[in-house]
């Protein structure tokens, strides 16, 4: 899934369950900034102070991609949470170890990950945990069917676009990038072979997977399927009743799945923020805002750079930064990996560390 959910839906979907706009904004932001925090590393204060985050994503083409170990550091806890085969800890699927590291909807693993989260809403950063753990839990559905290793099982073949859109294919796209590190062999990591296929909201398409088999996906079903899973997360989580989307709000986000069905997230998260200021979705008019780099982003606001990319030597140490929603969110993030990785996958005979 792309910003338009991540961001715009998941705070729909939050303020539908019961959260105010602000804390609505926080666990979006957090949802979202899964994608956009690519750095890492030890960051340092003139005062002596330092702090370590890590990076919760890495960009589709990066060189990084092809380190197996990265790849389980990031894409397997944050992206291509593993699914087990859909069955409980104790239990494997038929198959080799590949099919417990496959993405499932609403598996017994991203159940186990909800429920650490809701035993840690004590803690400053217990929203930006919860918005990490959204961006997670929505993406089972978005990446059902791919594993965040290199694999061939992430292989697909025969793309059919039922909306009667043309595509390209990613080695078209991407075979000069990699045509002096992998001498023309496209890495099979995630859904990349797929391109975007998996987070378009308005797409029906079918693919063969790298086991031959036929695969059909209709996102509109599923992607609304995890909007109201979500909700039911949130619900549980403001001990209310867990009744889903209500009826309004569910029609709504279903019409912009159809409506909105430009192929640039940039292009279909604008048309979400214009409906939540219009207050489309009957939650009140907001003006939601998203920045990921730069003045006036998380990063900017704790330590006061504007740099995109790479750190300063040294950075002016603020008390206020321990209370910083860009601290909140890299606490949260170190919490959430040591939990999927150390704590839940060994459950169900899953070692990735």
């Amino acid at each position: 899934m792309q910003i338009d959910l991540h961001h715009a839906m998941t705070w729909v979907v939050a303020r539908d369950a019961g959260f105010s706009p602000a804390q609505a904004t926080t666990i979006a932001h957090a949802a979202q900034y899964v994608d956009d925090a690519t750095n890492y590393g030890h960051i340092k204060f003139h005062n002596g102070a330092a702090y370590e985050r890590i990076a919760t994503a890495h960009k589709m083409l990066e060189y990084r991609n092809l380190d197996s170990l990265k790849n389980m550091k990031v894409w397997v806890p944050f992206h291509f949470l593993p699914g087990n085969g859909g069955l409980p800890a104790g239990e494997n699927p038929a198959g080799s170890f590949i099919q417990k590291l496959v993405c499932r909807p609403h598996s017994f693993v991203a159940k186990d990950m909800v429920a650490e989260v809701l035993a840690d809403k004590d803690r400053p950063h217990s929203l930006h945990r919860l918005g990490i753990t959204a961006h997670v839990f929505i993406d089972t559905w978005g990446h059902r069917g791919f594993a965040g290793v290199d694999h061939p099982v992430n292989h697909v073949r025969d793309i059919k676009d039922h909306n009667g859109q043309s595509h390209e294919t990613l080695i078209a796209k991407v075979t000069d990038y990699f045509a002096n590190i992998l001498q023309d062999n496209i890495p099979s990591l995630g859904h990349g072979q797929a391109l975007s296929h998996p987070d378009l909201p308005h797409q029906h398409w079918s693919y063969q997977n790298g086991l031959g088999e036929a695969v059909e996906r209709n996102n509109p079903v599923d992607f609304l399927q995890a909007a109201n899973a979500l909700c039911k997360v949130f619900q549980t989580y403001l001990v209310r009743p867990i009744t889903g989307l209500s009826p309004g709000v569910e029609r709504e986000i279903a019409q912009c799945f159809s409506q909105f069905v430009s192929d640039n997230g940039a292009t279909r998260h604008q048309q979400w923020l214009d409906a939540i200021a219009a207050d489309r979705f009957g939650l009140g008019a907001h003006q939601l805002t998203y920045i990921a780099k730069g003045p006036g982003s998380w990063k900017h606001q704790a330590l006061g750079t504007t740099l995109a990319d790479g750190d300063e030597d040294c950075y002016q140490y603020h008390p206020d930064f321990l209370h910083s929603d860009w601290k909140h969110f890299h606490d949260a993030a170190k919490k959430h990996r040591q939990s999927i990785i150390v704590d839940i996958l060994p459950r169900y005979g899953i070692c990735v560390s």
